[in-house]
């Protein structure tokens, strides 16, 4: 597993002397320096003297269980240097605890009894993140098709690079448009992973009776419908990458299933006992301020720490202006090579007029515009701002003011259906179009036609 440029020093922190020496036997055959302590005072001596590049944490060094002398020589070794990666090992503690070590600067979490291909992955995965970034030109190629030269992006990319060849966990938050899946299957095709398979998974798509089923398969007769097997996410991930987009949107009493294979790495398949092991790469993704669900109770807070070992923050379109010239070119050449016709050109001020528009739906909404207006200005060799303002609707007179009843008269619950009703009615029950006119995914809007009661009927 380990490089010739230099063994890493492990440090072990445990009162249990049988389980430091299988772990010091495990961890040299691996090709590492190991040194151990046995209580907290001699611990912060070998921090000290053997400088340690990674410590593995014990939360507990007599008859209480309460973790706080491991909290307490955990904030000491922060104090003495908060580079050191740290990965704490609970046993009596719980995983509450764990949390409370993260929130003071551990790294990551392993419970005992552990799986020894587990904690050596925990443990390059942080002494490669913990590497000086390096610029993988060679890799450059990979990544080609994602625009933008802005300095937000450049260091969006820069980390990218540098995290890709790791198996950490990734959560990738910003608003919807912005890229995230993109980033997602970049961080893939530069991994060591990029060889098997990178499967997507729509969190906010998947009903709650049938997420087990969806992400850990089901056995034929495991319940009414199960007429056949059939393989899971997971399964279908295993050496590969597992992204899990609109993670926000996964119900409290599913977020314990999922976070529960990620920390043993283990699940079952519906109707059947058999344990089933796991190695994917996991990614997930939201525009939800998981820190605020944290705090109001809607999300997990051992979920949040186990998914955000690395944080990527995708900019808004606004934020990263600079780039929608190089946004718009490559747009307009993938519609100009699907439809077999030649490239027009775009003058300057076409460009400074499209950096001033807000874009609240990002990327996507100026892909949708850059189609939109070649569609209709096909044989144009030249196109101007005027032919963007035209499809943006820019130059359209403002809508009539919106008159809301007066309170008391309807309920927000009525308001919103009688809204959906009009926009599907307007888009001629085009599910798509009315998500959008609405500013909802398509998950939502089907979770509200459910909550609604509402029928539709997909229309030509």
């Amino acid at each position: 597993m380990m490089s010739s440029e230099k063994q890493a020093n492990i440090l072990i922190i445990d009162d249990d002397r049988t389980i430091v020496s299988g772990i010091t036997l495990f961890l040299k055959k691996k090709g590492f320096l190991v040194d151990a302590a046995t209580n907290p005072t001699d611990a912060i001596n070998k921090v000290s003297n053997f400088a340690p590049d990674l410590v593995l944490l014990d939360m507990n060094f007599n008859i209480d269980t309460s973790g706080k002398d491991g909290l307490r020589l955990l904030k000491q070794i922060m104090d003495f240097n908060d580079a050191i990666p740290v990965i704490l090992m609970t046993g009596w503690a719980t995983v509450q605890l764990a949390v409370e070590g993260m929130k003071l600067g551990a790294k990551d979490f392993i419970a005992k009894p552990w799986d020894n291909n587990h904690l050596l992955s925990s443990i390059q995965n942080l002494l490669d993140l913990a590497k000086p970034s390096l610029e993988r030109n060679e890799l450059s190629d990979e990544i080609d098709s994602i625009i933008g030269q802005s300095p937000v992006f450049l260091d969006i990319m820069s980390l990218v690079k540098h995290i890709a060849p790791t198996d950490a966990n990734v959560l990738i938050t910003g608003e919807s448009g912005t890229g995230k899946e993109v980033i997602a299957e970049a961080i893939h095709s530069l991994s060591k992973r990029n060889s098997n398979e990178f499967v997507k998974v729509n969190l906010g798509g998947i009903s709650s009776s049938l997420f087990e089923s969806e992400m850990f398969g089901h056995k034929k007769g495991a319940f009414t419908d199960a007429h056949l097997d059939r393989m899971g996410r997971f399964a279908k991930a295993d050496k590969g990458t597992i992204f899990l987009d609109e993670i926000g949107e996964l119900p409290m009493s599913n977020q314990v299933k999922l976070l529960r294979v990620l920390q043993e790495r283990t699940y079952e398949v519906l109707g059947s006992s058999e344990t089933k092991r796991t190695d994917v790469r996991v990614i997930s993704a939201t525009n939800k301020n998981l820190e605020q669900m944290v705090y109001n109770n809607t999300f997990r807070e051992d979920l949040f720490y186990r998914i955000n070992l690395i944080a990527i923050h995708m900019p808004s379109l606004s934020e990263r202006a600079e780039d929608i010239p190089l946004l718009t070119d490559h747009f307009v050449r993938q519609v100009c090579e699907i439809y077999e016709v030649e490239i027009p050109l775009i003058n300057n001020e076409t460009y400074n007029w499209l950096k001033k528009l807000p874009f609240p739906g990002n990327i996507r909404q100026l892909k949708n515009m850059v189609e939109r207006t070649l569609l209709i200005n096909m044989n144009k060799r030249e196109l101007n701002y005027q032919d963007f303002q035209h499809t943006s609707g820019k130059n359209q007179k403002p809508g009539p003011q919106i008159i809301l009843p007066e309170v008391g008269l309807i309920s927000l619950d009525d308001l919103e259906k009688q809204m959906i009703h009009k926009a599907l009615d307007f888009h001629n029950h085009s599910i798509s179009k009315t998500a959008r006119s609405l500013s909802l995914t398509r998950s939502s809007l089907y979770r509200r036609l459910a909550k609604h009661h509402i029928p539709y009927e997909p229309k030509n």
